[in-house]
Protein backbone atom coordinates (compact mmCIF):
# COMPACT_ATOMS: atom_id res chain seq x y z
CA UNK A 1 0.00 0.00 0.00
CA UNK A 2 2.94 2.48 0.98
CA UNK A 3 4.20 1.91 -2.45
CA UNK A 4 1.03 2.24 -4.33
CA UNK A 5 0.65 5.51 -2.40
CA UNK A 6 4.21 6.60 -3.59
CA UNK A 7 3.30 5.76 -6.73
CA UNK A 8 0.36 7.70 -6.84
CA UNK A 9 1.78 10.67 -5.37
CA UNK A 10 4.14 10.38 -7.77
CA UNK A 11 1.97 10.07 -10.80
CA UNK A 12 0.23 13.11 -9.63
CA UNK A 13 3.37 15.01 -9.67
CA UNK A 14 3.86 14.47 -12.94
CA UNK A 15 0.02 14.83 -13.94
CA UNK A 16 -0.54 18.26 -11.86
CA UNK A 17 -1.47 20.48 -14.41
CA UNK A 18 1.36 23.39 -15.43
CA UNK A 19 1.20 26.57 -13.40
CA UNK A 20 -1.42 24.93 -11.00
CA UNK A 21 0.89 25.48 -8.25
CA UNK A 22 0.17 28.80 -6.24
CA UNK A 23 3.40 31.58 -6.27
CA UNK A 24 3.99 34.02 -4.19
CA UNK A 25 4.68 38.00 -5.96
CA UNK A 26 8.54 37.28 -5.97
CA UNK A 27 8.10 33.88 -7.37
CA UNK A 28 6.13 35.34 -10.14
CA UNK A 29 8.73 37.56 -11.02
CA UNK A 30 11.18 35.22 -10.74
CA UNK A 31 8.95 32.90 -13.38
CA UNK A 32 8.12 35.59 -15.63
CA UNK A 33 11.46 36.90 -15.85
CA UNK A 34 12.53 33.38 -16.92
CA UNK A 35 10.25 33.32 -19.26
CA UNK A 36 11.15 36.67 -21.04
CA UNK A 37 14.54 35.95 -21.05
CA UNK A 38 13.61 33.27 -23.97
CA UNK A 39 12.35 36.09 -26.17
CA UNK A 40 14.59 38.72 -24.52
CA UNK A 41 14.81 41.99 -26.73
CA UNK A 42 12.16 40.74 -28.87
CA UNK A 43 9.69 40.62 -26.08
CA UNK A 44 7.97 43.68 -23.31
CA UNK A 45 5.20 42.32 -20.93
CA UNK A 46 3.36 44.37 -17.54
CA UNK A 47 1.69 42.92 -15.23
CA UNK A 48 -0.79 44.91 -12.52
CA UNK A 49 -2.95 44.09 -9.53
CA UNK A 50 -5.88 46.12 -9.91
CA UNK A 51 -6.89 45.56 -6.45
CA UNK A 52 -3.65 47.18 -4.80
CA UNK A 53 -2.46 48.96 -8.30
CA UNK A 54 1.27 47.64 -7.68
CA UNK A 55 2.99 46.17 -10.46
CA UNK A 56 3.93 42.48 -10.37
CA UNK A 57 6.28 42.55 -13.32
CA UNK A 58 7.33 44.48 -16.34
CA UNK A 59 9.80 44.00 -18.87
CA UNK A 60 10.44 46.50 -21.62
CA UNK A 61 7.14 47.86 -20.91
CA UNK A 62 7.19 50.91 -22.60
CA UNK A 63 8.60 49.39 -25.81
CA UNK A 64 6.22 49.80 -28.66
CA UNK A 65 5.43 46.64 -30.95
CA UNK A 66 2.32 46.05 -33.38
CA UNK A 67 -0.19 44.55 -31.06
CA UNK A 68 -1.55 42.41 -34.08
CA UNK A 69 -5.14 41.56 -33.05
CA UNK A 70 -4.73 43.04 -29.48
CA UNK A 71 -5.65 46.10 -31.27
CA UNK A 72 -9.18 44.99 -31.00
CA UNK A 73 -9.04 45.79 -27.63
CA UNK A 74 -8.77 49.33 -28.28
CA UNK A 75 -11.45 49.82 -31.01
CA UNK A 76 -14.10 47.80 -29.29
CA UNK A 77 -13.68 49.61 -25.66
CA UNK A 78 -14.37 52.40 -27.37
CA UNK A 79 -17.41 51.61 -29.63
CA UNK A 80 -18.53 50.11 -25.76
CA UNK A 81 -18.04 53.27 -24.02
CA UNK A 82 -19.07 55.56 -27.01
CA UNK A 83 -22.10 53.79 -28.19
CA UNK A 84 -22.99 51.52 -25.23
CA UNK A 85 -23.75 47.69 -25.34
CA UNK A 86 -27.37 48.02 -26.62
CA UNK A 87 -26.86 50.06 -29.76
CA UNK A 88 -28.12 48.37 -32.73
CA UNK A 89 -27.64 48.84 -36.58
CA UNK A 90 -30.77 49.34 -38.63
CA UNK A 91 -30.99 47.72 -41.93
CA UNK A 92 -33.64 50.11 -43.96
CA UNK A 93 -36.43 49.27 -46.81
CA UNK A 94 -37.41 52.76 -47.66
CA UNK A 95 -39.85 54.51 -50.17
CA UNK A 96 -40.61 58.00 -51.48
CA UNK A 97 -44.28 57.06 -52.48
CA UNK A 98 -47.15 55.40 -50.44
CA UNK A 99 -48.58 52.39 -51.74
CA UNK A 100 -51.74 51.89 -53.58
CA UNK A 101 -55.02 50.83 -52.27
CA UNK A 102 -53.91 47.66 -55.27
CA UNK A 103 -50.42 46.76 -53.65
CA UNK A 104 -48.74 48.52 -56.36
CA UNK A 105 -45.54 50.29 -55.05
CA UNK A 106 -45.04 53.11 -58.34
CA UNK A 107 -41.31 54.00 -57.56
CA UNK A 108 -38.19 52.67 -56.07
CA UNK A 109 -37.09 50.80 -53.29
CA UNK A 110 -33.85 51.61 -51.33
CA UNK A 111 -32.53 49.27 -48.90
CA UNK A 112 -30.28 51.59 -46.63
CA UNK A 113 -27.38 50.04 -44.31
CA UNK A 114 -25.88 51.68 -40.85
CA UNK A 115 -22.85 49.45 -41.25
CA UNK A 116 -24.09 46.39 -39.51
CA UNK A 117 -21.66 43.29 -40.37
CA UNK A 118 -23.98 40.55 -39.38
CA UNK A 119 -26.76 41.37 -41.92
CA UNK A 120 -27.35 37.96 -44.14
CA UNK A 121 -30.23 36.86 -46.77
CA UNK A 122 -32.08 35.25 -44.09
CA UNK A 123 -32.64 38.35 -43.04
CA UNK A 124 -33.32 39.93 -46.09
CA UNK A 125 -35.83 37.51 -46.78
CA UNK A 126 -37.88 38.25 -43.63
CA UNK A 127 -37.43 41.97 -44.84
CA UNK A 128 -39.03 41.20 -47.97
CA UNK A 129 -41.88 39.29 -46.35
CA UNK A 130 -42.46 42.04 -43.62
CA UNK A 131 -42.78 43.92 -46.79
CA UNK A 132 -45.15 42.11 -48.62
CA UNK A 133 -47.28 41.34 -44.68
CA UNK A 134 -47.62 45.63 -45.60
CA UNK A 135 -49.74 44.57 -48.95
CA UNK A 136 -47.21 45.63 -51.32
CA UNK A 137 -47.46 43.23 -54.31
CA UNK A 138 -45.23 44.85 -57.36
CA UNK A 139 -42.78 47.47 -57.01
CA UNK A 140 -42.85 49.57 -60.54
CA UNK A 141 -39.41 50.52 -59.66
CA UNK A 142 -35.19 49.68 -59.00
CA UNK A 143 -34.47 48.11 -55.61
CA UNK A 144 -31.55 50.35 -54.66
CA UNK A 145 -28.72 49.32 -52.28
CA UNK A 146 -27.73 52.41 -50.54
CA UNK A 147 -24.24 52.20 -48.00
CA UNK A 148 -23.35 55.47 -48.29
CA UNK A 149 -22.75 55.87 -44.28
CA UNK A 150 -19.23 54.75 -45.20
CA UNK A 151 -16.56 55.30 -48.00
CA UNK A 152 -16.03 53.44 -50.74
CA UNK A 153 -12.77 51.72 -49.97
CA UNK A 154 -13.38 47.59 -49.00
CA UNK A 155 -10.21 47.01 -47.60
CA UNK A 156 -7.93 47.72 -44.81
CA UNK A 157 -5.43 50.66 -43.70
CA UNK A 158 -2.60 47.96 -44.98
CA UNK A 159 -4.19 47.80 -48.10
CA UNK A 160 -4.04 51.53 -48.81
CA UNK A 161 -8.37 49.96 -49.32
CA UNK A 162 -8.15 47.56 -51.72
CA UNK A 163 -9.26 44.45 -50.86
CA UNK A 164 -7.61 42.18 -47.91
CA UNK A 165 -7.46 38.90 -48.08
CA UNK A 166 -7.36 38.43 -44.11
CA UNK A 167 -9.63 40.41 -43.42
CA UNK A 168 -13.13 38.33 -45.15
CA UNK A 169 -15.03 40.70 -45.66
CA UNK A 170 -15.52 43.95 -48.14
CA UNK A 171 -16.19 47.01 -46.24
CA UNK A 172 -19.40 48.97 -46.69
CA UNK A 173 -22.16 50.56 -45.15
CA UNK A 174 -24.39 47.59 -46.69
CA UNK A 175 -22.89 44.16 -46.94
CA UNK A 176 -24.95 41.00 -46.98
CA UNK A 177 -22.88 37.58 -46.59
CA UNK A 178 -19.68 39.30 -45.89
CA UNK A 179 -20.32 41.22 -49.01
CA UNK A 180 -19.77 37.79 -51.15
CA UNK A 181 -21.39 37.43 -53.82
CA UNK A 182 -20.54 34.01 -54.60
CA UNK A 183 -16.92 34.01 -55.76
CA UNK A 184 -15.77 36.84 -54.60
CA UNK A 185 -15.79 39.93 -52.27
CA UNK A 186 -17.72 41.99 -54.41
CA UNK A 187 -16.62 45.55 -55.06
CA UNK A 188 -19.68 46.99 -54.80
CA UNK A 189 -21.21 45.02 -51.84
CA UNK A 190 -24.40 47.72 -51.97
CA UNK A 191 -25.45 46.37 -55.20
CA UNK A 192 -24.83 42.74 -53.98
CA UNK A 193 -27.07 43.16 -51.39
CA UNK A 194 -29.69 45.17 -54.01
CA UNK A 195 -29.63 41.86 -55.83
CA UNK A 196 -30.18 39.82 -52.96
CA UNK A 197 -32.99 41.98 -51.31
CA UNK A 198 -34.34 42.18 -54.91
CA UNK A 199 -34.46 38.23 -55.33
CA UNK A 200 -36.16 38.35 -51.54
CA UNK A 201 -38.98 40.55 -52.33
CA UNK A 202 -39.41 38.16 -55.22
CA UNK A 203 -39.91 35.07 -52.95
CA UNK A 204 -42.21 37.14 -51.02
CA UNK A 205 -44.62 37.12 -54.43
CA UNK A 206 -43.59 40.80 -54.84
CA UNK A 207 -43.55 41.45 -58.87
CA UNK A 208 -40.82 43.48 -59.09
CA UNK A 209 -40.05 45.68 -62.77
CA UNK A 210 -37.22 47.04 -62.51
CA UNK A 211 -33.74 46.40 -61.81
CA UNK A 212 -30.91 46.04 -59.02
CA UNK A 213 -28.69 49.05 -58.39
CA UNK A 214 -26.88 51.16 -56.29
CA UNK A 215 -26.81 54.63 -54.65
CA UNK A 216 -27.71 56.96 -52.14
CA UNK A 217 -31.51 57.02 -50.72
CA UNK A 218 -34.11 60.20 -51.79
CA UNK A 219 -34.00 62.73 -48.80
CA UNK A 220 -37.45 62.41 -48.06
CA UNK A 221 -37.90 58.52 -48.41
CA UNK A 222 -39.80 56.71 -45.55
CA UNK A 223 -39.15 53.59 -43.62
CA UNK A 224 -41.14 50.49 -45.15
CA UNK A 225 -39.53 47.56 -43.02
CA UNK A 226 -36.16 47.41 -40.97
CA UNK A 227 -33.81 44.19 -39.94
CA UNK A 228 -31.89 45.04 -36.59
CA UNK A 229 -28.77 43.54 -35.75
CA UNK A 230 -27.71 42.37 -32.51
CA UNK A 231 -26.91 44.95 -29.68
CA UNK A 232 -23.25 46.19 -29.84
CA UNK A 233 -22.37 44.07 -26.31
CA UNK A 234 -23.21 40.72 -28.53
CA UNK A 235 -21.05 42.36 -31.79
CA UNK A 236 -18.35 43.35 -29.25
CA UNK A 237 -17.84 39.52 -28.43
CA UNK A 238 -18.32 38.44 -31.85
CA UNK A 239 -15.53 40.21 -32.99
CA UNK A 240 -12.86 39.83 -30.13
CA UNK A 241 -13.75 35.89 -29.13
CA UNK A 242 -12.94 34.92 -32.53
CA UNK A 243 -10.81 37.59 -33.50
CA UNK A 244 -13.13 38.80 -36.39
CA UNK A 245 -11.14 41.52 -38.55
CA UNK A 246 -14.30 42.49 -40.83
CA UNK A 247 -16.34 43.06 -37.72
CA UNK A 248 -13.14 45.23 -36.08
CA UNK A 249 -12.87 47.23 -39.54
CA UNK A 250 -16.97 47.76 -39.46
CA UNK A 251 -17.17 48.87 -36.18
CA UNK A 252 -14.38 51.45 -36.74
CA UNK A 253 -15.94 53.08 -39.55
CA UNK A 254 -19.13 53.27 -37.82
CA UNK A 255 -17.69 55.12 -34.65
CA UNK A 256 -16.26 57.66 -37.49
CA UNK A 257 -19.85 57.95 -38.98
CA UNK A 258 -21.80 58.14 -35.51
CA UNK A 259 -18.96 59.78 -33.24
CA UNK A 260 -16.74 61.37 -35.77
CA UNK A 261 -16.98 63.37 -38.79
CA UNK A 262 -17.44 60.34 -41.40
CA UNK A 263 -17.62 56.97 -42.06
CA UNK A 264 -13.94 56.20 -42.72
CA UNK A 265 -10.89 54.54 -41.15
CA UNK A 266 -9.49 57.33 -40.17
CA UNK A 267 -12.47 59.18 -38.72
CA UNK A 268 -12.99 56.16 -36.60
CA UNK A 269 -9.44 55.91 -35.67
CA UNK A 270 -9.55 59.46 -34.44
CA UNK A 271 -12.34 58.52 -32.29
CA UNK A 272 -10.44 55.69 -30.83
CA UNK A 273 -7.65 58.05 -29.64
CA UNK A 274 -9.81 60.61 -28.35
CA UNK A 275 -11.12 57.70 -26.03
CA UNK A 276 -7.40 55.98 -25.36
CA UNK A 277 -6.53 59.62 -24.37
CA UNK A 278 -8.94 60.10 -22.00
CA UNK A 279 -8.00 57.41 -20.03
CA UNK A 280 -3.90 58.25 -20.27
CA UNK A 281 -3.16 56.22 -23.23
CA UNK A 282 -1.62 57.28 -26.17
CA UNK A 283 -0.59 54.44 -29.00
CA UNK A 284 -0.25 55.08 -32.59
CA UNK A 285 -3.89 53.69 -34.37
CA UNK A 286 -3.83 52.84 -38.16
CA UNK A 287 -6.82 50.75 -37.95
CA UNK A 288 -9.42 48.93 -36.27
CA UNK A 289 -8.41 45.09 -36.90
CA UNK A 290 -4.45 45.23 -35.80
CA UNK A 291 -3.47 43.63 -39.31
CA UNK A 292 -1.91 47.23 -39.82
CA UNK A 293 2.34 46.86 -38.66
CA UNK A 294 2.15 50.76 -38.38
CA UNK A 295 -0.05 50.07 -35.27
CA UNK A 296 2.66 50.63 -32.57
CA UNK A 297 1.00 50.07 -28.05
CA UNK A 298 3.20 49.48 -25.39
CA UNK A 299 2.26 46.56 -22.26
CA UNK A 300 1.71 49.28 -20.41
CA UNK A 301 -0.65 51.34 -22.55
CA UNK A 302 -2.38 48.13 -22.87
CA UNK A 303 -2.82 47.15 -19.37
CA UNK A 304 -3.70 50.63 -18.39
CA UNK A 305 -6.66 50.25 -20.79
CA UNK A 306 -7.48 47.08 -18.84
CA UNK A 307 -7.49 48.88 -15.95
CA UNK A 308 -9.65 51.67 -16.42
CA UNK A 309 -12.70 49.44 -18.50
CA UNK A 310 -12.54 47.43 -15.23
CA UNK A 311 -13.88 50.13 -13.45
CA UNK A 312 -16.63 51.14 -16.40
CA UNK A 313 -20.28 50.33 -16.74
CA UNK A 314 -19.49 48.06 -19.73
CA UNK A 315 -16.61 46.28 -18.05
CA UNK A 316 -18.81 43.07 -17.89
CA UNK A 317 -19.49 43.31 -21.82
CA UNK A 318 -16.21 44.09 -22.21
CA UNK A 319 -14.76 41.14 -20.33
CA UNK A 320 -16.93 38.50 -21.61
CA UNK A 321 -16.18 39.21 -25.36
CA UNK A 322 -12.62 38.21 -24.63
CA UNK A 323 -11.54 34.32 -25.30
CA UNK A 324 -11.07 31.81 -22.30
CA UNK A 325 -8.13 29.87 -22.18
CA UNK A 326 -8.95 26.11 -22.91
CA UNK A 327 -12.89 27.11 -23.35
CA UNK A 328 -13.54 29.67 -26.33
CA UNK A 329 -12.30 31.43 -29.55
CA UNK A 330 -8.48 32.10 -30.36
CA UNK A 331 -7.68 30.38 -27.04
CA UNK A 332 -9.96 27.39 -26.56
CA UNK A 333 -6.87 25.02 -27.85
CA UNK A 334 -4.52 26.59 -25.31
CA UNK A 335 -3.50 26.84 -21.53
CA UNK A 336 -5.56 23.41 -21.18
CA UNK A 337 -5.02 21.93 -17.90
CA UNK A 338 -3.34 24.81 -16.52
CA UNK A 339 -4.71 27.08 -13.72
CA UNK A 340 -5.13 29.74 -16.39
CA UNK A 341 -7.81 27.33 -17.86
CA UNK A 342 -11.68 28.03 -17.78
CA UNK A 343 -10.36 31.26 -15.46
CA UNK A 344 -8.79 33.76 -17.40
CA UNK A 345 -10.22 36.33 -19.98
CA UNK A 346 -8.21 37.46 -22.84
CA UNK A 347 -7.15 38.55 -26.71
CA UNK A 348 -5.04 37.09 -28.68
CA UNK A 349 -2.92 38.50 -31.54
CA UNK A 350 -0.77 36.85 -34.32
CA UNK A 351 1.01 38.59 -37.39
CA UNK A 352 3.70 36.74 -39.29
CA UNK A 353 6.99 37.34 -36.60
CA UNK A 354 4.42 39.42 -34.03
CA UNK A 355 2.58 38.00 -31.66
CA UNK A 356 0.49 39.25 -28.03
CA UNK A 357 -1.75 38.69 -25.40
CA UNK A 358 -3.31 40.64 -23.39
CA UNK A 359 -6.53 40.36 -20.26
CA UNK A 360 -7.59 39.92 -17.36
CA UNK A 361 -6.98 36.54 -14.81
CA UNK A 362 -7.74 35.98 -11.39
CA UNK A 363 -5.54 35.52 -8.36
CA UNK A 364 -5.95 32.81 -6.64
CA UNK A 365 -6.79 34.99 -3.64
CA UNK A 366 -9.49 37.12 -5.83
CA UNK A 367 -7.06 39.97 -6.80
CA UNK A 368 -7.47 40.94 -10.39
CA UNK A 369 -4.42 40.90 -12.62
CA UNK A 370 -4.30 42.60 -15.75
CA UNK A 371 -1.43 41.79 -17.78
CA UNK A 372 -0.05 41.87 -21.80
CA UNK A 373 2.51 40.21 -23.77
CA UNK A 374 3.62 41.94 -26.71
CA UNK A 375 6.53 40.08 -29.18
CA UNK A 376 7.35 40.77 -32.68
CA UNK A 377 10.05 39.57 -34.41
CA UNK A 378 9.77 35.98 -32.87
CA UNK A 379 8.44 32.35 -34.00
CA UNK A 380 4.90 32.77 -33.15
CA UNK A 381 4.44 29.10 -31.84
CA UNK A 382 7.56 29.83 -29.35
CA UNK A 383 6.18 32.82 -28.36
CA UNK A 384 2.54 31.34 -27.90
CA UNK A 385 4.91 28.90 -25.30
CA UNK A 386 6.33 31.70 -23.18
CA UNK A 387 2.96 33.52 -22.96
CA UNK A 388 1.09 30.30 -22.26
CA UNK A 389 3.13 29.99 -19.53
CA UNK A 390 3.06 33.13 -18.22
CA UNK A 391 -0.22 33.58 -18.26
CA UNK A 392 -0.87 29.90 -16.04
CA UNK A 393 1.96 31.60 -13.62
CA UNK A 394 -0.45 34.75 -12.86
CA UNK A 395 -3.38 32.36 -12.59
CA UNK A 396 -1.41 30.72 -9.92
CA UNK A 397 -0.57 33.88 -7.88
CA UNK A 398 -1.26 34.10 -3.92
CA UNK A 399 -1.29 38.03 -4.84
CA UNK A 400 -1.51 38.49 -0.51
Amino acid sequence: MRRLAASCALFCAFAAPSGAQALAPAELKAKLSREMRIVGARGSAYVLDLQSGQPLFQWRADTARPPASVEKLYTTSTALLRLGPNATFDTEALADIPVTPDGTLDGDVWLRGSGDPTLTTTRLDILGREIAGLGVTSIHGDVIGDGTVFDALRGSFRTGGAADGDMTGALGGLTVNRGYDGSRYAASPALVAAKRFFRSLRRARIRVLGRAAAGPADAGASQLAVTTSVPLGQLVALTNTPSDNFYAETLLKTLGARVGTAGTTSAGAAVVRDQLASFGVHPRVADGSGLARANRTTPRQVVRLLDRMDGQSVAGAFKASLAVPGRSGTLRRRMRGTAAAGRCEAKTGTLNAVSALAGYCPSQDGHTIAFAFLMSNVNVFSAHGVQDRGTAAIAGLTAG
